[in-house]
């Protein structure tokens, strides 16, 4: 392996009502705010009607400046509640993400906008936004959202960057991956990566590159990004497998070929998201996947595995993977992967409490962290 690390798993908060479940939960850390000049991490996370399917409501956060022994929180956002559109309509942030941007000091949270009538499932062929919010470190609060200035297209009219991990370059350019439908009737969606400017308070769409498109249903949504060595690697959500490809600029990419480890079988994780966990020394996934005991756990979103990645061969190398998060029959295919410092970076994923009767199995709704404690310092760490 490149590096080694230890686990350090650790319960953030637990408790279950039993009609609506904390999901989403992600987490983004401002250098030198905590305790003794250690990060202050903050995990956004909202609250979802078990009786719907993706009913969101307000974004609230948990913050811990003493590395997760305390906790605050959770704390609601009336800026990122719903807001009343026309016609009954109500719109909301979901799917948010938050990372810090070393170049204007400030924590960014980036998402998407969903839109229902009451509390029904998402209202089909109604525009879908990326919106963004940025953290006042002194007020502890949220900005009310804004929204990325994608071209006027009609394919753009379904656009967000929902569950999806950027990459911030030295000169504060922001390389925002998202997913988009050409035809809005459609289902079928593409990726791409949006290079951007951000000033500290407005994110301002430049340009996009490379669209990546699969015939297996619903096509490439929920891209990630991550730099190593000199490369962009971008890992693609798709129904039926998972995708890989790289790329020189971290805009244009090479055809995406499906997720396998080292010894040629496919990896196995389909339908939900996978998220890169980087050190500058190796390059890993976290990851979900069929094969491992885990039928009983919607479309296998448990458990959270990690494994390091051939960059090379864009391939997880078997016999490195490792449990993060262990599963409990609820599913954590939600997750994000934070950079806390040079010597730790987190995991952080809720017990997702859908279908009904998961618990069975021991989940209550949990949110994890998931500390990786790195033998040797991270260098590519943006303070």
């Amino acid at each position: 392996m490149g590096v080694d690390y230890e686990i350090d798993l650790r319960a953030i908060r637990s408790g279950f009502d039993g009609e609506t479940c904390w999901v989403h939960a992600r987490a983004g850390a401002i250098p030198g705010a905590g305790k003794g000049g250690a990060a202050a991490v903050v995990v956004t996370m909202q609250k979802l009607l078990l009786s719907g399917s993706d009913v969101f409501y307000a974004i609230h956060d948990m913050r811990t400046d003493d590395l997760g022994e305390t906790w605050e929180g959770p704390t609601p956002h009336e800026a990122l509640s719903r807001w009343e559109e026309d016609e009954g309509v109500e719109a909301a942030v979901c799917d948010f993400t938050p990372k810090w941007h070393a170049a204007t000091k400030t924590l960014l949270g980036t998402g998407h906008t969903a839109r229902y009538l009451g509390d029904e499932h998402p209202i089909p062929n109604r525009p879908r936004e990326t919106a963004y919010s940025t953290y006042d470190a002194a007020t502890r609060s949220w900005s009310p959202p804004r929204f990325l200035d994608l071209p006027r297209q009609k394919r753009f009219f379904n656009a967000g960057a929902g569950c999806t991990q950027r990459v911030d370059l030295e000169d504060g350019t922001v390389l925002l991956p998202f997913y988009f439908r050409p035809d809005p009737e459609e289902a079928m969606s593409r990726s791409a990566v949006a290079r951007c400017e951000f000033d500290g308070r407005r994110l301002h769409y430049l340009e996009q590159g490379t669209e990546l498109a699969a015939p297996d249903p619903r096509g490439m949504g929920e891209p990630s990004l991550a730099r190593f060595g000199g490369r962009f690697f971008l890992t693609l959500r798709n129904d039926v497998r998972g995708y890989v490809t790289s790329g020189d600029d971290g805009t244009h990419f090479g055809e995406p070929i499906p997720w396998r480890f080292d010894d040629g079988s496919e990896l196995g994780s389909y339908n939900t998201q996978q998220h890169w966990l980087t050190h500058s020394d190796a390059l890993f996934l976290v990851y979900t996947r069929r094969g491992a005991d885990n039928d009983h756990v919607f479309r296998h979103r448990a458990p959270l595995f990690v494994g390091e990645v051939d960059p090379e061969r864009l391939c997880v190398i078997r016999e490195s993977e490792r449990i993060a998060v262990p599963e409990r029959g609820a599913r954590l295919g939600n997750f994000g992967v934070c950079e806390v410092s040079e010597d730790e970076s987190w995991i952080v994923a809720a017990e997702w409490m859908q279908p009904a009767g998961c618990e069975r199995y021991g989940s209550d709704n949990t949110v994890w962290a998931a500390r990786i404690l790195w033998e040797r310092p991270n260098r590519d760490v943006a303070i």
